[in-house]
């Protein structure tokens, strides 16, 4: 029987997921990894296991880095459980291999549990979702214009890039975990990107956080 790795960084969701997985069976454990080097050593040892992760708050620096983790591990299968993922994101991660299953935090507990079944079947599931938009969006030609982030997306963003974790943003703005969450997703949404990693950049390159200052 199969082994789930749980890689999230959410406590919130990890039980969530933990209550799924008890009301289904066809699984040995379940094994939570909080780092990628943690999670590669679980995997090692656990190489067709289950990987339930949420890429947009793990610490994988770009999605060749995920293709390589996949590569070396090609009996696993991998369930990607996230709140945002930039369509460009979407469609390379579900046309490069059937190992990976797409679902996100918002749909239905029916589809979440359907996503871990099909995996623990070592067959892919894609929510509803994106699906549909994967079959009805259209081929943009035009450029694309460039995002304009709000004051506090700004602010938030900068601090995100600095390293500072969403509860000790929301503690100095003295914001809710939830509002710098909505805020986070919303930035992630009209940059395109996928994770930390990525915003970061985008941030060095804007100008938003200095270099040296990031460096520090």
């Amino acid at each position: 029987m199969k082994t789930i790795i749980l890689a999230d960084n959410q406590d919130i969701t990890k039980a969530g997921i933990l209550y799924l997985c008890d009301k289904i069976s066809g699984y040995s454990q379940i094994v939570e990894a909080d780092t990628r080097d943690a999670l590669l050593k679980t995997m090692e040892k656990y190489p067709d296991s289950v990987v339930m992760l949420d890429y947009s708050l793990f610490d994988l620096n770009s999605i060749e880095e995920l293709f390589i983790i996949q590569e070396r591990f090609k009996k696993a299968q991998w369930v990607l459980f996230c709140e945002y993922l930039s369509d460009d994101f979407i469609r390379r991660i579900v046309f490069s291999s059937e190992a990976f299953g797409v679902v996100l935090k918002d749909a239905s507990l029916e589809e979440i549990q359907a996503s871990i079944l099909y995996a623990l079947r070592s067959e892919r599931y894609v929510c509803n979702r994106i699906s549909n938009m994967l079959l009805n969006r259209k081929i943009e030609h035009e450029p694309k214009e460039q995002p304009v982030l709000t004051a506090t997306e700004i602010e938030i963003l900068k601090a995100i890039a600095l390293g500072k974790t969403t509860k000790e943003i929301a503690a100095e703005r003295f914001s809710s975990v939830h509002t710098i969450t909505t805020h986070r997703k919303n930035i992630f949404r009209k940059l395109e990107v996928n994770n930390i990693h990525e915003a970061t950049k985008y941030a060095l390159r804007a100008g938003i956080v200095d270099s040296a200052e990031y460096y520090i």
